[in-house]
This record gives C-alpha cells, sequence and structure tokens, in this order.
C-alpha cells in the first residue's frame, strides 16, 4: 500500500492523503503502542502528523505537551522525512495567559513544542480554536514573526467559523503578512455543516482542508452500540469525554450508522473505509486525520485512500445524512 500525494493549498508543499492524528497517544496508548502506530501510519505512505501540546486531554496540567514529547521521541533521527503540525491555543498551565492567541503565549507555546518534539521548527502551527479575547491583528502579526523567524514554515487554524477565518485572511493581506493556509474542522457524515460555508471558502482561497473526526471519533466504524460508551474510548477518556458524547452519543446517530452501514454493506465495503472515502471524495478536502489505539485499527483507514467510493453509494450516503449539513436543528 501506498498513499498518493496531493498538493497543500495553494502551497508548493506535497502531503499525503492521509494525516495521522495523534490525540490517543499517551492517554488511550502508551508510547510503545503509540510508537507502532506512527510505524504503520508512515510505512503506509502517511507523511503528514498532526499533534498539539494540550494532547492527550486528560483533564489536568500534568498530561499537557505528553504526546507531543512521544512524537518527538520517535522523530528522532528522521525528522526530516515527515511533515509535522502541531496546535496551540489551549489551557497549558494554571496562569491567566497560559492560554489564548495572544502574542505572549503563541511565542511562548511555539518554543514548548519545539522542545518538547525535539526540532527547531515547526512545519504547520495552527491555532487550536479562535480566541475572541484577542484582537485579531495581534494574533497574526505573532504569527508572522514565527514565521520570519524560521521556527514554523506554515501557519494554519482549525475550529474556526468562516466569517472569522475571512477576516483573518483579508487583515494578513492587507498587512501583507503570512497568511493562513490550511484549516482543521471537525467534518464527517455525521457532521456536515462546513459544506455550507467554511469549504466553500476554503476553495476560494485555495486552503488546504485536513479535517479530523472523519469517522465521527469511531462512532463510523461501527463497533459502537446504543446505551453506556464503551469504557477505554475517547467517549469515555480524558476530558474530552463529555465533549464527544455530546457530539455523537445520540439515538439519530446510531440510526443513521445503521443505515449507513446496510448501504455500505450492499456495495460489499466496510462502513470505515466507506466513510472514510466519502470524506475524500470531496474535492475540498487535502488529507483528513485517522487516529487509532491500536495499530491493526489503521487497516480499514488506511485502504480508504486507495478506495473509489461509487457514485451510487455516494448518492446513498449523502441522502442518508442530509439533515447533518444542516445544523442540529433537530436537537
Amino acid at each position: 500500500m501506498s498513499i498518493p500525494t496531493t498538493r497543500f493549498g495553494n502551497t508548493g508543499l506535497q502531503v499525503s492523503r492521509l494525516t495521522l492524528g495523534t490525540m490517543t497517544f499517551g492517554l488511550q496508548t502508551d508510547e510503545a503502542t503509540s510508537h507502532r502506530i506512527l510505524d504503520k501510519a508512515t510505512a503506509a505512505g502517511i507523511n503528514l502528523i498532526d499533534t498539539a501540546d494540550v494532547y492527550p486531554l486528560g483533564g489536568n496540567f500534568e498530561t499537557v505537551g505528553k504526546t507531543e514529547e512521544i512524537v518527538g521521541r520517535w522523530l528522532k533521527g528522521k525528522r526530516d522525512q515527515f511533515i509535522v503540525a502541531t496546535k496551540a491555543v489551549g489551557k497549558t498551565g494554571p496562569k491567566p495567559w497560559d492560554q489564548g492567541a495572544s502574542r505572549k503565549h503563541l511565542v511562548e507555546a511555539a518554543e514548548a513544542s519545539l522542545k518538547r518534539l525535539g526540532t527547531d521548527y515547526i512545519d504547520l502551527y495552527q491555532l487550536h480554536s479562535d480566541d475572541a479575547n484577542t484582537p485579531l491583528d495581534e494574533t497574526i502579526a505573532a504569527l508572522d514573526d514565527l514565521v520570519r523567524s524560521g521556527k514554523v514554515r506554515y501557519i494554519g487554524v482549525s475550529n474556526f467559523l468562516a466569517y472569522r477565518l475571512a477576516r483573518a485572511l483579508g487583515k494578513q493581506d492587507a498587512r501583507r503578512l503570512a497568511r493562513f493556509v490550511s484549516v482543521q474542522p471537525r467534518y464527517s457524515l455525521l457532521f456536515r455543516e462546513i459544506e455550507r460555508e467554511l469549504l466553500p471558502l476554503a476553495q476560494e482561497e485555495g486552503l488546504a482542508v485536513i479535517p479530523y473526526n472523519p469517522l465521527a471519533g469511531g462512532l463510523l466504524t461501527g463497533k459502537h452500540k446504543p446505551g453506556a460508551p464503551t469504557e477505554g474510548t475517547r467517549f469515555t477518556l480524558g476530558s474530552a469525554a463529555g465533549r464527544y458524547q455530546e457530539r455523537y452519543w445520540h439515538e439519530r446517530e446510531f440510526q443513521t450508522v445503521t443505515a449507513l452501514q446496510a448501504a455500505s454493506a450492499d456495495a460489499g465495503v466496510s462502513l470505515t473505509t466507506a466513510a472514510l472515502a466519502w470524506v475524500l471524495s470531496n474535492p475540498a478536502i487535502t488529507s483528513p486525520l485517522i487516529g487509532a489505539s491500536r495499530p491493526e485499527q489503521l487497516d480499514e483507514t488506511l485502504a480508504a485512500a486507495s478506495y473509489t467510493l461509487d457514485p451510487a453509494l455516494k448518492a446513498r450516503f449523502d441522502e442518508i445524512t442530509a439533515e447533518y449539513r444542516h445544523g442540529d436543528a433537530a436537537r
């Protein structure tokens, strides 16, 4: 298996059509297992590795940076073979300025990530979320300085509304500052709202799109059943467990998954592979994030990179999940 590469937005960078997400490292998976997951993913051709300074989301400051450290130790001796992306803005300490998109926090957070990753540059530095308490002008100027210093190659955002991203891009262009080249939104068959505004903006502005949760936290694998969430999964572990339950653990989502399983079974393909292939079939998508808590879980997701989604199956998936394109008005 060899995962193809694609252009990263309007940049000259070539990245794999799948990105390895690492949020499970250090919480669901120990270091040895995490390294085996990295080995398997990169052997298949993945060259883009995504992490964040607050991973794993364990709910206390003692775990902050643990994932970056695990990735950094694995990267030793082979840093130049991979594109490394990380994120900042989340709360990393007890002080009031240990979070957000202020100049002080972003510069200090970047330095800390560089140390934990064991590198002198970050390929893609992303704002993990929008910080309404910090002026965009302050944030984009600080990021521009990080790019000009050589510590950061490219910059991007995650969890931004389309209008806020558009404002930031306009300000960067007007001031001739380093421009955001990518966006990392939530996107799957169970969350399609970004098709309305964010994805058209990304296409018009030439932004790479590297969506997270393409399998809805694992719900689209079909392994979860209604009732109490399975122990040891992201629906029960760490500070993000409640968020994942709120996003996906509802009767209508399980009903939708059942319908999607039937459709994929009729087509002779696993729902895991087909659901990820559906994300990849959108021309706005660059490289979805895949994750795992065990290396063997990567088999069906890696297969999606070479699987051609039948137009009839795509149409059926689109029809089954149409309500998720227009928000959560039903709840």
